[in-house]
């Protein structure tokens, strides 16, 4: 499959504006490995290939385990290796990610809260809703992977 077009040169207004998302989001409260997951399990879902390309080889670079990245998409079989705060992170990205299906539910709302005041629940959606983003163009656009 060939990439289609170049995103970033066909309409670089709104390319630009994704890009000041992706900037605001370093400086939430989110560790990088924690925004990692998000990346990596939001694109599990959407079976983005370029962007679980991109962001397995970032955790390991922040220095997530192979293990955990291997396992990301059973973590609720496996909660003995993410904390409750990850376990939170991951319920909201899914939610997010799959909004059709009932959206942020409030038992999750609550759980973040419990966890997370109102500026860093803000961080996880805005994480949450920028990589679905990203993958919907890399989708559409036959981003390759590697690139």
């Amino acid at each position: 499959m060939s990439a289609r077009f170049n995103m970033a040169t066909i309409n670089a207004t709104a390319y630009k504006g994704m890009i000041g998302l992706e900037g605001a989001l370093q400086n939430s409260f989110l560790t990088p490995i924690q925004k990692e997951l998000i990346k990596i399990r939001a694109s599990q879902i959407n079976g983005c290939a370029f962007c679980l390309d991109m962001h397995t080889k970032d955790a390991l670079k922040y220095g997530e385990t192979s293990q955990r990245i291997f396992l990301l998409n059973a973590w609720r079989d496996s909660k003995e290796l993410f904390t409750e705060e990850e376990r939170v992170i991951l319920m909201m990205a899914e939610e997010i990610t799959l909004i059709s299906q009932k959206g942020l539910t409030e038992e999750t709302y609550q759980k973040a809260k419990e966890l997370f005041n109102e500026s860093q629940i803000a961080d996880i959606i805005m994480a949450a809703v920028t990589i679905n983003m990203w993958n919907r163009i890399a989708i559409s656009t036959h981003l390759p992977v590697g690139n």
